[in-house]
């Protein structure tokens, strides 16, 4: 387990180094010169000299590069070209935002997933099957932006239930802030809810029609104990490979739920600092995506042990 484990850290180095210099190069390939967006009216060939010395846009790439590079390993991720804060500053305060509605709309979608999954998977053929199956249907067809958009005009207009819009911290009020994020995290989960749904189902009926399932009903277990700690904990190799993979990308790619709910996420700091092609928040944010992916990566692939035995035992062979 040990060697397993240093040998996929290592390919992890390896894939944020490989990411690394691709974040750097495709930024440095956007159209467009951040010296002239940041000269505003003031665009004379001293003061664009001076911002481009300034911010070391005339150094070699292999320079700018290593600067970088160098940089970020003691955690100094630069200042942003438009507003001069240290970016690091910037991610800390978006970052947790983000995080925390992921979390509660991973929550969301595992359970709605999981638990629909299961009953159409038990109940296949019956009513409790096509219910289920039709309400993934319509999560996966039902576009966010707009299922936000009815949530706020039905729920937070119409009927007060929830806020409209805003963000509280977690630790200034935690009733609050929950109450702020219960309706994006909702509207968030409802798609992923039903790709874990219906992956679940198809995982539950292949489980279920394994011999060790026929087995452990011959030997007498009642069906809640065959269909959890047997069908199911077996099942959960997808569902946990989809939630770790969802997990990465919402991370990266709430923005429209951000958008839509005025919350000063992640998505909002990347959308403003390609408009604003602002290089160092730019190079930080997706940073830290691949980060997010490469970890989370990680994790999974060690939670796969812990699901199945076989796996661990496999490695250990």
């Amino acid at each position: 387990m040990r060697r397993y484990l240093l040998g996929r850290l290592w390919q992890s180095l390896v894939t944020l180094l490989l990411a690394t210099i691709v974040v750097f190069l495709g930024v440095r390939a956007l159209p467009g010169d951040p010296a002239l967006a940041l000269a505003g009216e003031d665009r004379d060939p001293e003061s664009l000299r001076a911002i481009r010395e300034q911010y070391g846009l005339d150094d070699s790439v292999l320079v700018q590069f290593w600067q970088f590079v160098s940089h970020a390993a003691r955690g100094d991720l630069g200042r942003s070209i438009r507003t001069g804060q240290s970016v690091t500053s910037m991610l800390s305060s978006a970052l947790p935002v983000t995080i925390e509605l992921s979390a509660l709309a991973i929550f969301v979608a595992a359970l709605l997933g999981v638990g629909a999954g299961v009953v159409a998977a038990v109940r296949r053929g019956r009513p409790a099957e096509w219910a289920a199956n039709a309400l993934a249907l319509l999560g996966l067809s039902v576009p966010n932006f707009w299922l936000g958009l009815m949530a706020i005009l039905y729920l937070s207009v119409a009927l007060g239930l929830f806020p409209a819009s805003g963000f509280v911290p977690f630790f200034d009020n935690p009733i609050d802030n929950l109450h702020h994020l219960v309706l994006p995290s909702l509207i968030l989960g409802t798609g992923l809810a039903a790709v874990i749904m219906r992956q679940t189902r198809s995982s539950m009926l292949d489980a279920l029609s394994a011999d060790y399932i026929r087995t452990a009903e011959a030997k007498g277990l009642p069906p809640r104990a065959v269909i959890g700690r047997h069908a199911l904990r077996n099942s959960l190799i997808v569902v946990v490979t989809i939630v770790g993979l969802q997990l990465g990308a919402l991370i990266s790619g709430a923005v429209v739920t951000e958008r839509i709910f005025a919350l000063p996420g992640f998505g909002k700091l990347t959308v403003d600092a390609v408009f604003q092609r602002d290089y160092p928040v730019i190079q930080a944010v997706v940073l830290v995506t691949a980060t997010a992916y490469i970890v989370i990566n990680l994790l999974v692939d060690l939670l796969y042990s812990v699901i199945d035995p076989r796996i661990r035992v496999r490695g250990e062979a």
